[in-house]
């Protein structure tokens, strides 16, 4: 349990990156070539950008990946001073080594307006010593100067099926046993983020020496997904005291949130609606109740009362 899994099983290779191979295949063509564009991975949280950016930094400059390499977090280092001191004095260096040297900025989408324009620049003046690779989750929230000089790659949410391969060999690296419905229940509350997965998978082996359904749920202290469907079926069937009893164990005996309590609710309808188990009219009612549901309570009501409302509307 020494030190973070996330870590710990973060892949150093392109080849070992999880769940983004359309991306890896082209990347795998700028080591080839031993260059590279500027670039910008954008996409939600956990699925590789980070992970898959390093990986190639080391493969494109090799031994002296870390004189050539600079890594800056634009969330702390968001000015326009980190541009023109840090930023500048790496680019006018020449490469050590490597064919070119790699600037690294993560969550980009963070930076000043100015400074995404001074960082602009820089790209300009330095393109012949120096490449970007620019990490976002709102590429909306870069400018259009900056979009037009780099190769965007869009990193989907991963799919449960990678997740669920990754959590099991780290279990078993790990060599903790697990039951089955742990790691689906894992995969279902991740929603295709890596990183979540395993720090859920790594407190749940904190518990015991085996990993079951009742550690997942101490940890994340989220309902039960059975638990929610029950509930929505007994409102869609008219049954709401059963349904209001049930809102009630999950909130009140479990603990779980107003917020928490939404998300899980339109998980559940989402899901029957792909797996058409519900009409497509009564989906577009329902979920226009819902956003209703969710913007009152992250704007101060009481979530018991705005759920049970909710409920009352499935009817």
């Amino acid at each position: 349990m020494a030190g973070p899994w996330v870590e710990k099983y973060r892949p150093q290779k392109l080849e070992d990156i999880v769940g983004q191979q359309h991306i890896v295949k082209r990347l795998e063509k700028y080591v080839t070539q031993s260059s590279m564009p500027n670039l910008m991975f954008t996409g939600p949280a956990g699925v590789g950008k980070t992970t898959t950016s390093l990986a190639l930094v080391k493969s494109i400059l090799g031994d002296n990946w870390r004189a050539n390499f600079l890594e800056l977090n634009a969330s702390d280092a968001r000015g326009i001073d980190t541009v023109r001191t840090n930023i500048k004095e790496f680019c006018r260096l020449k490469p050590v080594g490597s064919p070119l040297r790699i600037v690294f900025l993560d969550e980009v989408d963070n930076m000043t307006k100015d400074a995404q324009h001074a960082l602009r620049r820089e790209m300009e003046m330095y393109s012949k010593t120096a490449s970007f690779i620019l990490s976002c989750n709102y590429s909306s929230k870069i400018i259009d100067p900056i979009q037009s000089r780099c190769a965007i790659f869009r990193f989907a949410p991963i799919k449960g099926q990678d997740i669920l391969k990754r959590l099991e060999f780290v279990t078993e690296s790990e060599g903790f046993e697990y039951d089955e419905t742990a790691i689906q229940s894992i995969v279902y509350f991740a929603e295709g983020d890596m990183r979540k997965a395993i720090n859920i998978l790594q407190a749940s082996a904190s518990m015991g020496e085996k990993i079951t359904d009742e550690n997942i749920y101490d940890v994340i202290s989220k309902a039960k997904p059975q638990d929610v469907s029950s509930m929505v079926s007994k409102a869609l069937s008219g049954d709401f005291m059963g349904a209001r009893e049930l809102l009630r164990e999950v909130m009140v005996l479990q603990g779980i949130s107003g917020e928490d309590m939404v998300n899980q609710i339109y998980q559940d309808v989402t899901k029957r609606i792909m797996g058409e188990k519900m009409a497509d009219d009564i989906y577009m009612d329902i979920i226009e109740k819902i956003a209703q549901a969710d913007f009152r309570i992250r704007e101060g009501a009481n979530p018991r009362i705005q759920l049970e409302a909710l409920l009352a509307q499935f009817l």
